[in-house]
């Protein structure tokens, strides 16, 4: 197969063992695995803490362009969730709705894994003034199942 023009640039850039450069931006991004684990240790940052940042991240990403980062929704086209029924009730019927959808929402099967869903369905369980309970990655297999 014949390299294109970008890959031949590349090659007469940085030859063969060259490292390749990196981004300025890069660099934060490469750290905060490292920066998470020293603030854990060091006692920083819990556990619980992190688990939540790590769920509103994978909510922001994923769920809040439709749901709105406050969780209210946009009435008549997207339902509240905080304090919402479904969202406070069985986490298995929670994970099977985000799996395969209903309505207009998509299925999230296919994009997320069981940890990433766990992530967002915990967050948002424990958003906005609610107390339910954790979802963990094994409710969402089962779900998955």
């Amino acid at each position: 197969m014949r390299p294109n023009a970008r890959q031949g640039a590349a090659r007469r850039l940085f030859p063969a063992g060259t490292p390749p450069r990196r981004r300025p931006w890069d660099a934060p991004l490469m750290r905060i695995p490292t920066l998470c684990a020293a603030a854990l240790a060091a006692g920083a940052l819990s556990a619980p803490a992190l688990a939540q940042d790590l769920g509103e991240a994978q909510f922001m990403a994923n769920c809040s362009a439709c749901h709105q980062p406050t969780g209210l929704g946009i009435k008549g086209a997207f339902p509240a969730l905080a304090g919402d029924a479904v969202v406070l009730g069985d986490p298995a019927a929670l994970a099977r709705l985000v799996l395969n959808g209903r309505g207009g929402m998509p299925s999230f099967r296919a994009d997320l894994d069981d940890a990433q869903i766990a992530q967002a369905l915990s967050y948002i369980r424990m958003a906005w003034g609610a107390a339910a309970g954790a979802v963990t990655p094994a409710q969402v297999a089962a779900a998955r199942a």
